[in-house]
């Protein structure tokens, strides 16, 4: 079956970088593009969850990130939240959005859905289909008469815009997470291709197991995998199998996905006649109230280098960009456990910031940072990794949970060239150092001499690649003659050469000096901002601009709310009365930040940086157990503690706005909430710090 290939010829226009007449293709390993094998880095980022004057400098962050395909999901909701009342304006116009992913040379993968998740109210089906009296994710003929009416307005989006057309949508996803019968898919597959839907290829989620298969070669499985889930009822640290995405291991699917809706999975055999892709590796995770999630930049990277050395050989991160929920016109548009197609899980009415790698407002953090220098070797070497078949040395197989007995590796190799795939880290495992680690790899042993793998790293060794026997450190790009590569923090480097030089304990001279002819060696921090401008260093991180806030507390909490649990067994979240208990705050920003009428010369020109490039970052270090922002009233932002702070674009203000209410409810000790050991653990609350931060 590995010798099955498919190819798909379509017209594609020159402006996204391939030819004319450009073939797309997949086979048992891999996808293909003008007759070359890919990796693609899939980055996810919601639309209808952005304001449209913002998207194309998240776009342009999400590429300067390494991402080469952007995936999408359409919310039923978002856009018919009303019966026979479409809204695709504003943030919702999914045709805009599409056109500037075709200029920006970024193809699209279209969720199609009807039924999503994506953490939005009723999983993305609106209130009234759950009136119509069929049954929903059926093939009864009204339900799918609704579906229809949904995919062709949504081909009217992308009219025009397919990769036939020279458009950048190069796939779609039909539903979410299903796990009846395949025949369902199929009826949704015939009704977008009878509307229109033309595409080189169509996905759906791996994950769960199908009662019924859909046939072979319709629809490509892709997966997922989290280090951990906002989802699981047990609030206990480290509950649950998401330990397993730190270990090497032959199967694909993930038996963490989803609990609370799919419960106790088991891991299903490979389905070999497909390449290894994934849509859903955890770039962050959202809070919900009874479970709030801290994550950790090596989460996602440790887990990113996992999978490409258990054979992936497409990385799609869920999610790329966290967002903000857009308001809904009858009601909010956040999951909640009292809605109709309940999703067991109260998550905030507005954030949706996922801790992802860009987080809700285009903040580059330190997993954007930490993902690139691996992003642009998906790139670089892609073509060489994606045919390569995997070798498991050390995996789940023999690992237990927190089982540090051992390194955890894999290989992946043909003809005798090879990549050493590496992880020592395992979120909340605390996993040692691992002395006296030789590898022996299609028969090259090395390095010269045991070196120690530190805790807490992952990584990827070059053996037999672009001139080098083999290379104790990562290779990061070629170009224009030059071979980069990564030092990774605490492992000795040695570089060993095919013409039998070998360079020992070797240091990081940076992209000016090579360390040897063509061969340069950057440290990490160096390679992580490789490509960007020479600014980058010194602005990684958003960086204090004024603290010229005033806050002012106005009023002092009420008396505790009762926590319960509620429909779906887990702690409820607030309700709107118990929002009248809260702590009261004003906040009150800077003039010049607020109202431009009354600007200098020189304050009018730092409003427009605001606007532009250089956005003012509102940061609330408190805390307590969840908290609220408003401006004249209107609920802006909120948050459910975890020990970061809370934070609020204010170029999102409206003009002339000086004064915000903030509204803390306290935390109480003994509630049914996990809380992360980063979380300020007293009870009451406070406010500890408000600032100015820049964002660019």
């Amino acid at each position: 079956m590995r010798k099955l290939f498919f190819s798909i010829y379509f017209l594609f226009a020159a402006s996204l970088g391939w030819s004319q007449n450009a073939v797309v293709s997949w086979d048992s390993l891999s996808l293909s593009m003008d007759h070359h094998r890919v990796l693609p880095v899939m980055g996810e980022v919601h639309y209808s969850r952005i304001p449209a004057s913002e998207w194309r400098n998240e776009l342009l962050k999400m590429k300067e990130g390494g991402v080469t395909f952007v995936a999408t999901y359409v919310f039923w909701n978002h856009v018919e939240e009303q019966k026979g009342i479409f809204d695709w304006s504003g943030q919702r116009n999914l045709r805009h959005f599409i056109e500037i992913c075709k200029e920006l040379q970024l193809p699209v993968i279209v969720r199609l859905g009807p039924f999503c998740h994506g953490e939005v109210r009723n999983g993305g089906i609106p209130d009234w289909v759950f009136q119509e009296g069929c049954r929903l994710r059926s093939e009864e003929p009204k339900f799918l008469s609704l579906v229809e009416n949904l995919y062709r307005q949504i081909f009217t989006q992308i009219q025009g815009l397919q990769w036939k057309d020279g458009g950048p949508v190069i796939a779609a996803q039909f539903d979410n997470e299903y796990r009846g019968n395949g025949s369902y898919l199929m009826a949704l597959k015939r009704i977008a291709q009878k509307i229109g839907f033309d595409l080189p290829f169509y996905t759906r989620t791996g994950w769960p197991a199908l009662r019924t298969p859909v046939p072979y070669g319709e629809m490509l499985p892709l997966y997922g995998d989290y280090a951990d889930g906002f989802w699981d009822k047990d609030i206990k640290e480290g509950a649950g199998d998401y330990w397993k995405a730190f270990s090497f291991r032959s199967t694909r699917t993930s038996t963490a996905i989803g609990t609370d809706l799919l419960g106790k999975q088991k891991e299903q055999r490979n389905e070999q006649a497909y390449p290894y892709f994934t849509c859903e590796l955890g770039g962050g995770m959202v809070t919900s109230y009874h479970k709030r999630v801290y994550m950790y930049p090596m989460d996602a990277y440790a887990m990113a280098v996992v999978k490409l050395g258990s054979g992936s050989n497409l990385l799609g991160y869920y999610m790329y960009h966290g967002g903000t929920n857009p308001e809904g016109k009858l009601t909010a548009l956040n999951e909640t456990q009292r809605t109709p197609g309940t999703a067991n899980n109260d998550l905030p009415v507005v954030t949706y910031d996922f801790q992802a790698p860009l987080n809700e407002f285009g903040q580059r953090n330190q997993v954007y940072f930490k993902l690139r220098p691996l992003h642009i070797f998906a790139k670089s070497f892609g073509e060489l990794l994606a045919p390569m078949t995997e070798t498991i040395i050390d995996g789940s197989a023999a690992l237990k949970k927190g089982d540090d007995s051992k390194l955890r590796w894999s290989y992946r190799s043909k003809n005798k060239q090879a990549f050493v795939f590496w992880n020592n880290y395992e979120r909340f495992a605390h996993l040692s150092a691992k002395k006296n680690i030789q590898f022996e790899v299609e028969g090259v042993k090395f390095p010269s001499s045991p070196i120690t793998i530190p805790a807490g790293t992952a990584g990827i060794f070059p053996v037999r690649v672009e001139g080098l026997k083999y290379a104790t450190a990562q290779l990061l790009d070629k170009k224009d003659g030059k071979l980069y590569l990564m030092a990774i923090p605490g492992v000795d480097t040695e570089i060993a050469l095919d013409n039998g030089k070998v360079l020992k304990h070797v240091k990081a001279k940076g992209l000016k000096k090579p360390v040897y002819k063509n061969i340069y060696l950057l440290d990490e921090s160096t390679a992580e901002c490789y490509l960007l401008d020479g600014n980058t260093q010194d602005k990684r991180f958003s960086m204090l601009v004024n603290d010229n806030v005033t806050v002012r507390k106005i009023k002092e909490a009420k008396e505790l709310r009762t926590i319960i649990k509620g429909k779906a067994k887990v702690a409820e979240a607030p309700s709107e009365e118990d929002w009248n208990r809260a702590a009261v705050y004003t906040i009150t920003i800077p003039k010049v930040l607020s109202n431009p009428s009354q600007c200098t010369t020189a304050d009018t020109e730092l409003k427009s940086k605001k606007m532009a490039h250089e956005r003012m970052l509102l940061e609330i270090d408190y805390r307590g157990d969840c908290a609220r922002l408003y401006a004249h009233g209107k609920l802006i932002e909120d948050n459910f503690y975890n020990g970061q702070p809370m934070q609020y674009d204010i170029a999102r203000l409206p003009e002339h706005i000086e004064d915000l209410e903030l509204r803390i409810l306290p935390k109480q000790n003994g509630a049914p909430i996990y809380f992360p050991k980063e979380a300020d653990s007293r009870e009451g609350e406070s406010v500890n710090s408000v600032v100015l931060k820049k964002i660019w």
